[in-house]
C-alpha cells in the first residue's frame, strides 16, 4: 500500500485511492486463516467511552495477527483522575505500545492524540465528530452487498446531527457517484457544516422527514440510534424519542427492491425492530463482522507489514 498517511483519525484525511486501497487489503485480510503479521508489536486500546464492536474487534483484530493487546482500563482508576491531562496521558501509554487506539467524547481528542503519540493513532470515535474505522468497514460491506460503491442510492435515517458514522460515511461517499438521502426530524437534521461539504464537493443529496418517500428508491438504508447521551438536555430527547421505527411491515409495505438491505452501526434500542433480523434485507450482523479484517488491514497498513 502506497499510503501517505501515518495516523487514522478522519475519512477526510483520505483520497479515493487509498480508501480503495483499505478495502482491498480488507479483502486479503479476509482470506487469510492464520498470520503472524504483527506478532511482539502492541496495540494499545484508550477507550474514555463505552463501546462493544470497535473495542472488541480492534482487540481480537491484533490477536489474529500474532500481536498483544495493553487495554487502558477504566479512567477514574487512572493518574486522569488525579488532574493528569489526556495529552501527557497519550505521551505516557505511547511508550507502552507501537499502536494506539483512542475513543473519546471530546470532537479533536484523537487529533490531539496523533500530534503528541510517539505511535501511529486510530480515531475509534470522538464525540459526534468522526468514526473513520467504523466508515471503512461500512463501504466494505457496501461494496460486498452491491459490487460497487458507484451507482449507489443511500438513505440515512434517525439521528442525524450527532451521528458521527453518518457524518464519515456521508462524506466518504463524495468519493463515489451515488446519491444520498438524509431522513431526519427537523431537529436532528444533518448539521449545516455536512451539508456544505456535500454541496462544495458536488454530492447529490435530498432531506425528508417521512422515509416512505424515499425508501422504493434506496440500495441502502443506514439506520442510527437517538443518541440520548449527546443531547444537552434530556427533554429535548424525550420529543424525538422513538420517532422512527423500522421494521419489516414498514419495508414490505413501501416496496423496497429486492437488493435492498438494511445497515445500522449499533447498538440498537427500538428504533430497528428484530423481525428484520431473519430477513433478506438485514446486513447490519455482516456489517458488525466485517469490523474484524478492515480493523486488521489498518493496523498492518500503520505499522508497514502488509
Amino acid at each position: 500500500m502506497n499510503s501517505q498517511w501515518s495516523d487514522v483519525i478522519s475519512i477526510r484525511d483520505f483520497t479515493r485511492a487509498q480508501i480503495d486501497e483499505v478495502l482491498e487489503l480488507s479483502s486479503r485480510m479476509e482470506r487469510e486463516s492464520e498470520s503472524r503479521r504483527l506478532e511482539s508489536k502492541v496495540l494499545g486500546l484508550m477507550f474514555f467511552e463505552p463501546s462493544t464492536r470497535t473495542r472488541l474487534s480492534f482487540a481480537s483484530a491484533m490477536m489474529k495477527l500474532g500481536g498483544q493487546v495493553l487495554e487502558f482500563g477504566d479512567p477514574d482508576h487512572t493518574s486522569l483522575s488525579k488532574g493528569e491531562t489526556l495529552s501527557d496521558t497519550i505521551r505516557v501509554v505511547s511508550g507502552y505500545c507501537d499502536i494506539m487506539a483512542i475513543r473519546h467524547p471530546w470532537e479533536g481528542a484523537a487529533r490531539l492524540a496523533s500530534e503528541v503519540s510517539r505511535v501511529p493513532v486510530i480515531n475509534a470515535g470522538d464525540g459526534s465528530n468522526q468514526h473513520p474505522t467504523q466508515t471503512f468497514l461500512d463501504l466494505f460491506t457496501m461494496q460486498r452487498l452491491h459490487g460497487s460503491l458507484d451507482g449507489l442510492t443511500v438513505g440515512y435515517l434517525g439521528d442525524l446531527k450527532y451521528s458521527r458514522t453518518v457524518h464519515s460515511l456521508a462524506v466518504a461517499m463524495c468519493n463515489y457517484d451515488c446519491m444520498q438521502h438524509f431522513v431526519a426530524p427537523s431537529s436532528l437534521r444533518a448539521p449545516q457544516h455536512l451539508r456544505s461539504e456535500l454541496d462544495e464537493c458536488g454530492t447529490p443529496y435530498e432531506e425528508h422527514e417521512d422515509p416512505a418517500e424515499v425508501l422504493p428508491e434506496l440500495d441502502i438504508l443506514y439506520c442510527t440510534r437517538i443518541q440520548e447521551e449527546r443531547f444537552p438536555e434530556s427533554m429535548e430527547y424525550e420529543k424525538v424519542k422513538g420517532v422512527y421505527r423500522t421494521d419489516l411491515e414498514m419495508l414490505e409495505e413501501a416496496g423496497v427492491k429486492d437488493s435492498f438491505r438494511v445497515m445500522h452501526p449499533l447498538p440498537r434500542v427500538d428504533e430497528l425492530s428484530t423481525d428484520v433480523d431473519d430477513s433478506q434485507y438485514a446486513a447490519y450482523f455482516e456489517q458488525a463482522r466485517n469490523g474484524l479484517p478492515v480493523r486488521q488491514a489498518l493496523l498492518c497498513a500503520l505499522l508497514g507489514e502488509i
